[in-house]
């Protein structure tokens, strides 16, 4: 399974859903930024990934989007073959 790597805050619940559905795949370590708790790291995200918002999900070197972009990839069939690879 891919390394999982999502951009968060403590009281998203977008980012709560994301890591829900995640775990509900199979993933269980994820590795959480907390950008409410490191604002450099919440720069970090901007900078890479051109949004401001959590979550900010990476699965591999892909970067998925928020809980949105997850949620469409699950309903497409695309999420478990991305997460098996």
């Amino acid at each position: 399974m891919p390394h999982v790597k999502m951009y968060c805050t403590a009281v998203c619940p977008y980012c709560q859903m994301a890591e829900r559905l995640l775990n509900k795949k199979g993933v269980t370590d994820i590795e959480k930024i907390r950008v409410d708790l490191e604002p450099a790291r919440g720069e970090e995200m901007i900078r890479i990934t051109g949004r401001r918002t959590v979550p900010q999900i990476y699965i591999g070197d892909r970067h998925v989007g928020g809980f949105d972009d997850l949620s469409a990839l699950d309903a497409g069939g695309e999420l478990d073959p991305l997460l098996a690879a």
